[in-house]
């Protein structure tokens, strides 16, 4: 029987070049989606044997994603996929129970790997993040805890990308009241006093992707709306055809996350 496979991405480019080299290897992807929120809404709908998560979606990161989709359907194996390599963040997602982390600078055989392994209940690191995990064991020390709560965390990410409080608190269901005072919680916990250095915290620590900056949060950073614009022209990915074989599949369009990371 196929591989039932959930598959959210932010980027289109990414997800049509991963469904073909699934699709290629006999899996099915049964669903796919553009942010966490509706991740964890179809888990909870279709119950995939697997779901291949970004690391960095809007409305709800890849960690936090996989937190919720594992608390409502445990027997889902999650994949997380990443560009970026953060100690913080490797063990944020193993305590929250993800099976599989890949770079998507690897060869696409690498997630069908992955895939495999976590569908039979085992578990896949791509090289360069099993060298952080087996690094922090042999120094005998554990990687950063996040200083942030789950909730604190969404409000963050939310705030980052632009939101008011009042669309914050219609996004997670809470009053407005609640929802300015989980904002003043985070800011005084990370010592930041305005949007702006929230939104550089949420882009240092992987909470949010750049490019959202373009889109959403430029105004709270002093970016004008045609440089961005001009920039997001300038750095354009390539196109789905430039994807020939399953060692390509992965790194070509992996280049739409790592071309607009510019701010």
């Amino acid at each position: 029987m196929a591989v039932r496979v959930l598959l959210a991405d932010d980027h289109q480019i990414l997800r049509q070049a991963v469904r073909l080299l699934l699709e290629r290897h006999g899996m099915q992807v049964v669903a796919e989606c553009a942010d966490g929120r509706e991740a964890v809404a179809l888990a909870a709908k279709i119950s995939p044997d697997v779901a291949v998560i970004d690391l960095a979606m809007p409305e709800l990161n890849g960690v936090d994603c996989a937190r919720q989709i594992l608390q409502a359907r445990p027997a889902t194996g999650v994949v997380l996929l990443t560009y970026r390599i953060d100690q913080r963040q490797v063990a944020a997602a193993l305590r929250a129970g993800v099976r599989g982390y890949v770079l998507k600078t690897q060869a696409g055989d690498d997630l069908v790997r992955a895939i495999r392994e976590v569908f039979e209940r085992g578990f896949y690191l791509s090289p360069g993040i099993s060298h952080i995990v087996v690094g922090a064991y042999l120094q005998g020390g554990e990687p950063a805890v996040d200083p942030l709560t789950v909730r604190e965390r969404e409000v963050l990410q939310l705030v980052a990308e632009g939101r008011t409080t009042k669309q914050v608190a219609a996004v997670l269901r809470l009053s407005t009241k609640t929802a300015e005072s989980y904002r003043a919680q985070l800011m005084q916990k990370l010592e930041i006093h305005n949007t702006a250095g929230l939104v550089r915290y949420a882009i240092r620590h992987g909470v949010i992707q750049a490019v959202f900056v373009l889109s959403c949060a430029a105004p709270a950073l002093g970016i004008s709306t045609a440089a961005t614009a001009a920039r997001a022209r300038a750095h354009r990915a390539p196109s789905a055809s430039c994807l020939r074989s399953d060692r390509e599949m992965l790194p070509c369009a992996a280049g739409l996350s790592r071309r607009v990371m510019f701010v």
